[in-house]
């Protein structure tokens, strides 16, 4: 499933990274009384009535200045803007009504994108202050505070209206291309890997890092099956990222991953674990997406008969929060063990689709839980009915129990080993979603 991307839009400090961290249900964003302090855009998934969506947080645009920074800022939003599906303008309710309001409403109706109006730092006090905000001609403005959460529910309904509906169905169409991001520090040697896959120089490839500048899309066959590889530019920690080409990598990377099939982690193998590599990985199993964590450069690594193991169990201690990826040591320099980088991207897409019936899977629960019986809290045992599966890539278990507060992580996360051990799941992360029901 691609989810829907929503852009947070506005002029300098009308809190937007406020409102951001609001809907995401926590600080994400760097929230500070400053005009300028959100240069990039950051990401997270939300979720409202059982719809998901990526949003968006961007910086202010100051269509009049004429200053680097702010041009800078304006080409970000620019491919905020082109990549979303629903923008949420935001103007400041307390200031009220500003020419820079204007230009940016006028520069928003040229993208006939869907907009939500939204008028922040409202409350009982200057309600009647929304009303200067339909002079924009852009709808009916609605009134919310990010500060104090008021109203942000009807925002998020308003939000929920507009969202296309086809990105919003449990799953995608079966069949098609299967699409593969490749993604990864700079100058871990993710180009070189991509031009031996496609078997020709197709990406520049140099030995200085950020060379791969976009995220460029190329369909391939293999063994008769189609593909697309998506080449990313490097990701950097955002202390890293200086300029306004790193801000257009980074977008373009995520954007990448958002709407890969698969995903193909490149790690240099020569080089220690690094938080970077850690946090990619990490971006990809909050994505739900199945991974491959490539080790490249492995011709380079000194070896013995325990090598593999080694780093093997480095990457089973690190990557704990993601224990179902599947490692696959290769060179992009001498080519060695290239083609099984496809023949496991195979493999984890259809562990990623398959389906189970709800027999078997209530066969795999009832033995789990005789083996290890549901919490109790506060003198209330948690009673688990049945389970069923609900959706596919990645795949997703409905679990009705008769109260969700019981379900403790620990022993969501025993029912998870339990499917895992009765289905191979490797290298896909899987969904438990618990569902209240009083009937029972």
């Amino acid at each position: 499933m691609i989810k829907p991307l929503v852009a947070i839009v506005g002029r300098p400090n009308v809190g937007k990274s406020t409102l951001f961290n609001r809907l995401a249900g926590k600080r994400i964003s760097i929230v500070e009384d400053v005009p300028g302090v959100t240069r990039d855009r950051i990401y997270a998934d939300c979720e409202w009535l059982n719809k998901t969506f990526t949003l968006i947080d961007t910086g202010g645009i100051e269509l009049r200045s004429e200053d680097t920074m702010w041009m800078h800022i304006k080409q970000q939003v620019d491919l905020a803007v082109d990549l979303a599906d629903v923008i949420v303008f935001i103007v400041d309710g307390k200031h009220g009504l500003t020419a820079d309001d204007y230009d940016v409403a006028e520069f928003l109706r040229k993208t006939d994108k869907p907009i939500v109006l939204t008028v922040n730092k409202i409350d009982n006090q200057n309600m009647n202050t929304i009303y200067d905000f339909y002079q924009l001609g852009i709808g009916e403005p609605i009134p919310v505070s990010a500060i104090q959460g008021l109203n942000i529910g009807d925002l998020l309904d308003e939000i929920i209206k507009r969202l296309p509906q086809d990105k919003l169905n449990e799953e995608e169409e079966e069949g098609g291309a299967i699409k593969i991001a490749v993604v990864g520090k700079p100058n871990a040697g993710k180009s070189s890997i991509v031009n031996k896959i496609l078997g020709f120089e197709r990406t520049i490839v140099t030995d200085i890092a950020g060379t791969t500048r976009d995220a460029v899309d190329t369909p391939f066959t293999y063994k008769g099956k189609e593909y697309v590889i998506i080449d990313t530019s490097g990701l950097r920690k955002k202390s890293k990222v200086k300029d306004n080409v790193e801000y257009y990598s980074n977008v373009r990377s995520v954007d990448a991953l958002r709407r890969a099939d698969v995903v193909l982690i490149i790690i240099d193998s020569t080089e220690e674990l690094s938080e970077q590599d850690i946090r990619i990985c990490g971006m990809a199993h909050e994505s739900h997406k199945p991974s491959i964590i490539v080790m490249n450069k492995w011709d380079l690594v000194e070896k013995d008969t325990y090598t593999v193991n080694k780093y093997n169990q480095r990457l089973s201690e690190e990557l704990k929060f993601m224990d179902y990826y599947k490692a696959v040591y290769v060179s992009a320099l001498t080519g060695k063990r290239v083609n099984a980088i496809l023949d496991n991207v195979d493999e984890v897409y259809k562990n990623a689709s398959q389906r189970i019936s709800t027999g078997i899977l209530n066969e795999v629960l009832h033995d789990a839980i005789a083996v290890n019986e549901p919490p109790t809290k506060n003198g209330v045992k948690l009673k688990i009915y049945y389970i069923t599966q609900i959706g596919v890539r990645p795949p997703t278990f409905a679990l009705f129990v008769n109260d969700s507060k019981i379900m403790h992580f620990s022993y969501k996360r025993y029912l998870e080993n339990a499917l895992r051990k009765a289905f191979d799941f490797s290298g896909t992360p899987i969904r438990i979603i618990t569902k209240e029901n009083k009937d029972y």
